[in-house]
């Protein structure tokens, strides 16, 4: 989808104009991928524009700068003020909104000790990753040749920069080959994640989830899928999952904050269930909840 411009971005405590936004070349994330990220989605509501979990995420952010070694110049609600500056300032009732940390100018080896880190926040028009004749028939997916990171070798539990051409490189091997996306195995051959989605399977009306020791980034969508599916009622299990459990399920479906939900029709060619009831149901909760219609979950969405 094509990015369309907004009037500011916030870099450094600044409002910047979009055009104005630039690093340097000699910027070290550029050269080696070092830093953090979070998507974060704001939906139209009758109170106006809400961010969903969007302290959730700043926190978050804020655990994989510790993962990574890397000190944060703003503290948590210096960030979450500066996503809501960046969403007042484009006038935009719903958008995505890019909170960015990265290792600015100073150094180009590989230590990070005598570089500034440096944040930036950024929001633009941005519908769901997936069009209306997509969801309709349901996601064709692939289990991808490219393993999802060890954890000795990248940290998948962190929102990586660099952990995202591991993702790029498996989706564009899926949509070259006319699959949506793909899913991801660890390197012990265990389900682990989509490109950049969390996963469930249902067999028997039980919902199954791979663990985040299995390579899963700990979704905050997914979580907020976990939390409905069990205020339900229904029995969800962490649990690993192999590349069979795929092909024998009876609805599969992914979540996150750009993709929402979406349900699988098929695995490398295997139909599952689609629409499977499960998938659909939760789907419907999480439209709601996110628009701010659902009281029970209200307090997930910030207002801005």
């Amino acid at each position: 989808m094509p990015l369309t411009p907004t009037k500011k971005i916030w870099m450094n405590g600044e409002m910047v104009d979009w055009a104005n936004a630039t690093v340097h070349i000699a910027t070290h994330t550029l050269h080696y991928g070092t830093g953090t990220f979070e998507g974060i989605r704001v939906y139209e509501t009758a109170q106006g524009p809400g961010f969903f979990r969007l302290t959730d995420h700043i926190k978050r952010l804020y655990r994989s700068g510790h993962i990574l070694g890397m000190p944060m110049t703003y503290s948590v609600a210096e960030i979450v003020r500066a996503c809501r500056d960046v969403v007042a300032a484009s006038g935009l009732s719903s958008c995505y909104v890019r909170p960015l940390a990265y290792y600015g100018y100073g150094e180009l080896g590989l230590d990070t000790v005598n570089c500034e880190v440096d944040i930036a926040v950024m929001c633009w028009p941005w519908a769901s990753v997936r069009g209306d004749s997509t969801n309709k028939r349901g996601l064709r997916m692939k289990v991808s040749s490219w393993r999802r990171h060890d954890h000795n070798i990248m940290p998948p539990e962190a929102k990586t920069i660099g952990n995202y051409v591991n993702s790029s490189l498996g989706k564009a091997e899926a949509r070259k080959a006319g699959y949506d996306d793909c899913i991801m195995l660890n390197p012990q051959g265990l389900v682990a994640e989509c490109t950049a989605e969390n996963i469930f399977v249902v067999r028997d009306g039980v919902i199954f989830t791979p663990p985040v020791s299995a390579g899963a980034l700990e979704g905050l969508t997914h979580n907020t899928i976990r939390t409905m599916a069990e205020d339900l009622g229904l029995d969800v299990r962490v649990a690993n999952l192999s590349r069979a459990d795929l092909y024998i399920a009876d609805e599969i479906f992914v979540c996150g904050t750009a993709s929402e939900v979406a349900s699988v029709a098929s695995v490398d060619d295997r139909e599952v269930g689609f629409p499977g009831p499960i998938g659909s149901r939760l789907q419907e909760i999480f439209a709601e909840t996110v628009h701010g219609r659902i009281d029970q979950y209200r307090h997930w969405v910030e207002a801005l």
